[in-house]
């Protein structure tokens, strides 16, 4: 459904489509057979702008890429018994460097309004709207690939492209030989990532390409009124991985009570470092150029607190701490987790003998009323606090920002609900020294006090709110006890901290690692 190519062409969200874009990227480097196919977002995810009192806006903007070729490839697929033509645009290799992706849209003149909106927004709320898109993704998708001569493997990122699996099933005649054809990514443990719908809506809107009801309940499993996608995608795949070693064992525990699901191994996401990491700092480390590290960091720093200055009229110090929560607002990742108790965090920003700055960034789910309250809060509470700043409009190119700019990368999701979390991947590859709860990916990565800093896992056992209190009170005492000593009265250790990070992260998170275990571990 999405993938984080360039900041030009906005039609992702989060991390699902930041694995996909680097993936395409190193498919190219590495002249892999491959190709991609998504879909093209008329308004994109949405643009994040700001209220009159600067509070977070949702902004739909009409989008246009000239870049984008024609290619002649149509096709039509029926939604709620509806006829609705697809039609393909290419993103040409050589325009960002990627694998050849097929964009498809409906918004042509052929369809009528209704139509037309299938392919406006990513992620729609409304139900009808989001089974079209997988209908037009999937089947229309698999249509468009057999018009090129067809594929030997089908990769679903996530299931959002189910309806592709309905098309091989009665093409091929037998569950078996749709298994040798088809893998998926499971991308997390959290329930609303894993969409449920009622069997009979999904049946009527066309989501199963005209399937009798009886071969689509045998093929999946799914006899009562509830259809799980993710369960579908793991019964008709032959393979599945998670996006971490961690998460690999969390979703084969997940679904180990249902029968029928193909195996899930590990192939743990990474990034492109090559889009990714400051040249510069990179060859100051290579060359052991110390002073040349901390003189580019610190331009990197300027760079970014000229942004903060454009948004809010601060001006962070560059010799100053600077500590950068950034991601999705997902409730379960915890931006608020440093305010747990707002009179230690006052406590914390008002001295001055070691002092620090916060940046927070994110997109909230545009109709998270909760959590755009939460981003709001924020934005309310940094007010008028000279070292505290919220940025809007985060995407590649401010997230890049961020990641150079910052010291330290903070991580605070709740243990075992992150699946991977490749901000601090991109973060470690420029200088930024990783503080996170140990989820995801930073398993396979951390030496706590070598190259990161880990705040130590709460018991599991206890309830929410209890291992937040838990995870703060780590989180402060590492802040306070070692983090800053460590930044200002000893910056020789603190380098070594810096390079260790940087030295560790590649090669294994860069995503030609990745796109290189894809192919062997899943397509071949």
């Amino acid at each position: 459904m999405e993938y984080a190519i360039d900041h030009a062409l906005k039609i992702y969200a989060g991390g699902l489509g930041f694995l996909a874009g680097s993936h395409m990227r190193s498919a190219h480097d590495l002249r892999q057979n491959l190709i991609g196919v998504g879909m093209l977002w008329k308004y994109g995810y949405y643009d994040q702008v700001r209220n009159d009192d600067q509070t977070m806006r949702v902004q739909f903007q009409k989008k246009y890429y000239p870049f984008l070729q024609e290619t002649g490839l149509r096709t039509e697929v029926l939604v709620n018994g509806h006829r609705v033509v697809v039609k393909a645009l290419l993103l040409p290799p050589q325009v960002f460097g990627t694998a050849p992706i097929l964009l498809l849209t409906t918004d042509i003149p052929e369809n009528d309004y209704l139509a037309r909106t299938i392919t406006h927004r990513l992620y729609d709320t409304e139900p009808s709207t989001r089974v079209a898109q997988s209908i037009v993704l999937g089947l229309g998708g698999a249509q468009l690939v057999d018009q090129l001569g067809g594929v030997a493997t089908y990769h679903l990122n996530e299931a959002h492209a189910l309806p592709l699996a309905f098309h091989l099933l009665a093409r091929l005649g037998s569950v078996q030989k749709v298994r040798k054809q088809v893998v998926v990514t499971t991308h997390t443990p959290e329930k609303a990532g894993n969409e449920e719908s009622p069997f009979r809506f999904l049946h009527d809107m066309g989501y199963f390409g005209g399937l009798p009801e009886a071969a689509v309940r045998e093929a999946t499993g799914m006899h009562g009124e509830t259809f799980s996608h993710t369960l579908a995608a793991l019964r008709l795949a032959g393979r599945a991985n998670g996006v971490s070693q961690l998460h690999a064992r969390v979703a084969t525990d997940m679904w180990a009570d249902h029968p029928g699901v193909c195996p899930i191994i590990g192939i743990s996401n990474a990034q492109h470092a090559g889009f990714w990491q400051d040249p510069l700092l990179r060859q100051a480390l290579d060359d052991g150029d110390d002073d040349g590290l901390v003189d580019r960091k610190r331009e990197l720093k300027r760079r970014l607190f000229e942004v903060v200055a454009d948004q809010t009229g601060k001006l962070f110090d560059p010799q100053v701490l600077t500590i950068v929560w950034a991601r999705r607002f997902a409730e379960y990742k915890r931006a608020d987790l440093l305010l747990h108790d707002l009179y230690r965090f006052n406590r914390l920003m008002e001295q001055r003998e070691l002092p620090v700055q916060i940046i927070w960034a994110g997109k909230p789910f545009p109709f998270d009323a909760k959590a755009v309250e939460l981003f709001n809060s924020l934005v309310r509470l940094c007010w008028k606090h000279p070292r505290l700043a919220v940025l809007t409009g985060y995407e590649m190119l401010l997230s890049r920002q961020l990641k150079q700019g910052a010291d330290v990368w903070l991580n605070t999701p709740r243990r075992l609900r992150e699946a991977s979390g490749t901000s601090g991947m991109t973060a470690a590859m420029n200088g930024a020294v990783n503080l996170s709860i140990s989820d995801g990916w930073v398993p396979e990565f951390a030496r706590d006090g070598e190259n990161c800093l880990l705040i130590p896992p709460a018991d599991p056992q206890l309830d929410a709110a209890d291992q937040d209190a838990e995870d703060y009170r780590q989180l402060m005492e590492i802040i306070e006890g070692r983090l800053l000593p460590t930044y200002y009265r000893q910056p020789a250790a603190w380098l070594r901290l810096v390079r260790q990070g940087m030295s560790d992260v590649l090669p294994h998170f860069d995503s030609h690692r990745l796109a290189h275990e894809y192919h062997v571990l899943m397509y071949q």
